[in-house]
């Protein structure tokens, strides 16, 4: 039974990427299929050759690697920075802040469009990449910093002890002691970055407005417009934008099933 849903879950989220493959070979210029098309008749890449075309693809790529590049490590150090510092908290105050992160991620997130907009444009950042990569400063989503407080929670309190009977610091405790025994969880947070920040769609919209500052998720969204004939260029554009993601995704799946950390 365990194995049909496993199966049944990869069906799942396997089948639109799937078609979406497919939707991409089909040859630019024939009209969208009447039906559900598992491959198309005569498969060709010719949907790529026009993406290139239609999008200023290699300067998409470099600004969305730019972010990813910046923002992945910064977000997965401050969220296991926070989560460490709260693990050490006593549990009265450990207690209200995890209530207090768990609730932020109850906040809309349009909430923080027009303060973060004026925000921007008052420090003079609107239409770089900076407001790309600001959000990893707080850990780009309260979640990550529930994991990382989950994983260093579950480390025996012994190690703490004995790393502060040594005399040893919070840094060269997070760093020799905790930071070693949660790397599933480091990874695990790594990969929620990753995905975050690479298909980050609304703050590219708001926040990048020349086409210098641009990134993949934006280029790929104005393809929404072309017509039926050009339609596979879409699908070629959302396949650009999906394989690095997928790929982080499996890097990180050998770590994430061979570390035994409890996240």
């Amino acid at each position: 039974m365990r194995v049909a849903l496993r199966l049944l879950v990869v069906v799942v989220f396997l089948a639109p990427l799937a078609l979406v493959l497919a939707g991409s070979l089909r040859r630019v210029g024939l009209p969208p299929p009447a039906g559900l098309e598992l491959l198309p008749a005569s498969p060709g890449l010719t949907a790529y050759d026009r993406l290139g075309e239609l999008t200023p693809l290699s300067r998409l790529l470099r600004n969305s690697v730019l972010v990813v590049l910046v923002a992945v490590p910064l977000a997965t150090l401050v969220a296991s920075w926070a989560g460490f510092a709260l693990a050490q908290l006593p549990p009265r105050g450990r207690r209200w802040l995890v209530g207090i992160t768990t609730g932020l991620l109850l906040v809309p997130l349009p909430m923080l469009w027009i303060p973060r907009f004026v925000l921007y444009l008052q420090v003079g950042v609107l239409d770089t990449l900076v407001p790309l990569i600001a959000p990893a400063l707080a850990a780009t989503t309260p979640f990550t910093v529930l994991l990382a407080y989950r994983a260093f929670r579950r480390v025996p309190p012994e190690l703490w002890e004995a790393a502060r009977l040594e005399g040893a610091s919070a840094l060269v405790t997070w760093w020799r002691v905790g930071l070693p025994l949660v790397s599933a969880t480091t990874t695990a947070i790594a990969a929620v970055a990753f995905v975050f920040h690479w298909g980050n769609y609304l703050d590219a919209l708001l926040y990048a407005q020349s086409e210098a500052t641009r990134t993949l998720p934006l280029g790929i969204g104005e393809l929404a417009t072309v017509d039926g004939a050009e339609q596979s260029v879409l699908f070629a554009g959302a396949v650009v934008l999906a394989v690095p993601a997928v790929l982080a995704l499996l890097a990180v799946q050998r770590p994430l099933l061979a570390t035994r950390d409890g996240s």
